[in-house]
């Protein structure tokens, strides 16, 4: 008696679980993310985790030098990428990137919202000036390279965007930052407004909240803990140590993917463990 066939299932490989969500018509065309802030930090490592994925890479910064660098970086290793100078608080400076990128490439299919600043002011010395030029640029930053964006995402009807927030946003107050905290705590607010939105146009919005991570930022004497207060804070962390910028920059692909494609108006905490553990 002959056997009936076997049927094989193949199993699903990394290299899809981590491919944008995007319509059949644009299936043949290498993804585009943008990324705010690509030229340092969490930004840099976001952009060589999504070029290894496949994307195409739009960095852009107000710092040139590091951005190129990155570029660079990427197309050596055999990756696709480009600078473009960008400051978020210019509202014309985004709509022709954000234009210019659409008519090459068709809607953008994700947007890392990154871009931002942390400086140390006591509230004596805040000044309406500075308490507006933390949130033009951690806040209103986001919105304003966002919003151009939308009209082709939701023609084609799919999009992903990532926006970077803090623990200092969602959970912690920040001595001496309470302009930093208010803004990234409005970023939150931001990614669930978005998301509830737009979830019909089929574009999902979620965000990161990074504990503490090993950048400029973070590694800075006069505004944040410096490298001795960082090494330190690794000793209350429950994973024993600080993160990488590699680290969130993981999770953000992840959320730009199709492995998260019915989540939308998170924000994800990548800490270590340090809200959890801190009693």
């Amino acid at each position: 008696m002959k056997k009936p066939a076997v049927k094989t299932v193949k199993k699903p490989s990394l290299k899809k679980s981590i491919a944008p969500a995007r319509s059949s018509k644009n299936s043949e065309k290498k993804p585009v993310v943008l990324i705010t802030g690509g030229g340092i930090g969490i930004g840099r490592s976001t952009g060589h985790a999504f070029a290894k994925a496949g994307y195409h890479v739009v960095v852009t910064d107000v710092l040139v030098k590091e951005g190129k660098a990155v570029v660079g970086e990427i197309v050596a290793a055999g990756g696709t990428a480009e600078f473009h100078k960008l400051n978020v608080r210019s509202t014309s400076e985004a709509d022709s990137l954000v234009a210019d990128l659409q008519k090459r490439f068709g809607a953008i299919d994700c947007i890392v919202a990154n871009a931002g600043i942390a400086h140390k002011v006591p509230l004596g010395k805040l000044t309406d000036e500075k308490w507006d030029e933390t949130f033009d640029i951690d806040l209103k930053g986001m919105i304003r390279v966002i919003r151009p964006a939308l009209p082709a995402m939701k023609k084609r009807g799919s999009g992903a965007i990532v926006c970077i927030s803090s623990i200092m946003g969602i959970a912690y107050g920040w001595d001496e930052h309470v302009h930093y905290s208010s803004a990234k705590a409005g970023v939150i607010g931001l990614i669930r407004g978005l998301a509830v939105e737009l979830a019909k146009d089929g574009i999902r919005v979620n965000g990161i909240a990074p504990g503490y991570i090993r950048t400029a930022q973070l590694l800075s004497e006069k505004h944040s803990l410096g490298a001795a207060g960082a090494d330190k804070a690794g000793e209350f962390i429950p994973m024993g140590r600080i993160g990488e910028s590699d680290e969130i920059a993981d999770v953000v692909l992840f959320l730009a993917s199709s492995a998260a494609r019915y989540m939308t108006g998170q924000t994800v905490v990548v800490d270590g463990g340090l809200l959890v553990g801190r009693y």
